[in-house]
């Protein structure tokens, strides 16, 4: 078994408070769960208003289905126009190891 986690640094556009940011990073979880059906958080940043970070894993028999699910989650983020993609890191994980 593969699994494979990125986690997202975002910074957040037009957001002033908490309450807007959970109002918008709520719905991308949601979002990213419903599309793609992988486990989605908000792994750090809770306190800060203008940043988040989502992590997003996905576990596969295959090490290439990992990597093309995660590769279309980062676009997806990455396409979203209110959203400055800071950074993705990627981690993998093979069972055999």
């Amino acid at each position: 078994m593969w699994v494979g986690a990125i986690e997202f640094d975002l910074l957040l556009g037009d957001v002033h408070t908490l309450k807007e940011k959970r109002a918008f990073v709520r719905p991308l979880v949601a979002e990213l769960r419903r599309t793609f059906e992988v486990s989605v958080a908000e792994t750090d940043s809770q306190d800060l208003y203008r940043r988040a970070q989502i992590g997003v894993a996905v576990a596969a028999g295959e090490n290439a289905h990992v990597i093309a699910v995660l590769d279309k989650v980062e676009q997806f983020v990455a396409g979203r126009p209110e959203i400055d993609l800071l950074s993705a890191h990627r981690s993998f994980f093979n069972t055999d190891d």
